[in-house]
């Protein structure tokens, strides 16, 4: 019985050789066109062009006199105002905040509830109503004391020298920031797993270090931005203090345009460059301060702006290397 040999096998069975096993890979991929963005982006651009070109071009913008305005003694001491106003204010509302968020979490009844009365008191009076009402609160009390309660009084102060304009607007600030930043703590401190609690617990960990080394970390990447958020209001709202008789960058600002009517304009634009400058200074903090405490939730640290624009050239270098190869 006879074998078959390889010879004769048909050559026209055999795969060809210069055939690739998989065709595809052979090909480019082609990303998936969007002319929708494409128009877009061409539609915002025209616009950022014209609003861009507007402001360089208008003359009733005067930016030669912005140019004088925006280093002028004047301006910087009422920005220096504003910086220690915004400063005291926050470290007041602070510490306030975090007071009545513990007060709100305690098992005292009464504590709970004159945290909740006053934040929602102070929620809802307008803060120019605030600032106007201490800074006449000499004509409802003209001296404070200290002594027993409804007994004799050991130390006297009277409310008018006591209450200075600067006194007036970092209390009204703070006193106000404090409702607010209340519920950004109360809010940070839910946002931690029960299960947290219950682990520290379980451990038999003092309640002071459950507290200061695993809830607070954990909570503060939730109160962060939030607060944050709330300091950038509260550098706006120090404009309102003009109104309590101090000068800020704002009341700085009015009364310069109130000697120079024809500089209202470019010194407006001073007080909100100064202002642009000063809320972009808070958000550059708040970035690295929630990268510092985003160790351990994430697996890698979102990037700072500057790895970012190193990522976008080499991005940029590789595609061009890429499209010259082609």
């Amino acid at each position: 019985m006879s074998q078959p040999t390889g010879a004769a096998v048909s050559l026209a069975e055999a795969p060809p050789a210069a055939q690739p096993s998989n065709p595809l890979a052979a090909q480019r991929v082609q990303p998936l066109r969007r002319p929708g963005r494409w128009i877009a982006t061409v539609i915002v651009l025209v616009v950022v062009a014209q609003i861009a070109h507007g402001l360089a071009t208008n003359p009733f913008y005067q930016w030669d006199r912005f140019r004088y305005w925006f280093l002028r003694p004047t301006v910087l001491d009422g920005l220096l105002v504003t910086l220690e106003v915004a400063a005291l204010s926050a470290l007041l509302g602070l510490i306030g905040g975090v007071l009545l968020a513990l007060a709100r979490q305690s098992g005292s009844p009464v504590l709970r509830a004159v945290s909740w009365t006053y934040t929602w008191l102070f929620r809802s009076v307008p803060l120019i109503v605030v600032l106007i009402f201490l800074y006449n609160f000499s004509a409802l009390y003209k001296t404070l004391s200290l002594g027993v309660p409804f007994g004799p009084a050991f130390v006297t102060f009277d409310e008018s020298k006591l209450a200075t304009d600067m006194t007036v607007a970092v209390i009204g600030l703070g006193l106000n920031e404090a409702a607010y930043a209340a519920e950004v703590v109360r809010g940070g401190l839910l946002s931690v797993d029960q299960g947290q609690h219950e682990a520290a617990a379980a451990l038999g960990l003092p309640k002071g270090y459950q507290f200061t080394r695993i809830v607070l970390p954990q909570a503060l990447r939730s109160i962060t931005p939030n607060y944050v958020n709330q300091l950038i209001g509260l550098v706006k709202s120090t404009s309102l203090v003009f109104y309590v008789s101090l000068l800020d960058l704002f009341g700085s600002v009015q009364t310069m345009g109130s000697t120079y009517p024809g500089d209202i304009v470019p010194l407006l634009l001073v007080a909100t460059v100064w202002y642009l400058i000063l809320t972009s200074a808070v958000s550059v903090v708040q970035f690295y301060v929630e990268r510092y405490f985003a160790r351990g939730a994430t697996r890698t640290l979102p990037p700072t702006p500057l790895q970012k624009a190193r990522a976008a050239l080499t991005a940029f270098r590789t595609r061009l290397r890429g499209e010259a190869a082609v």
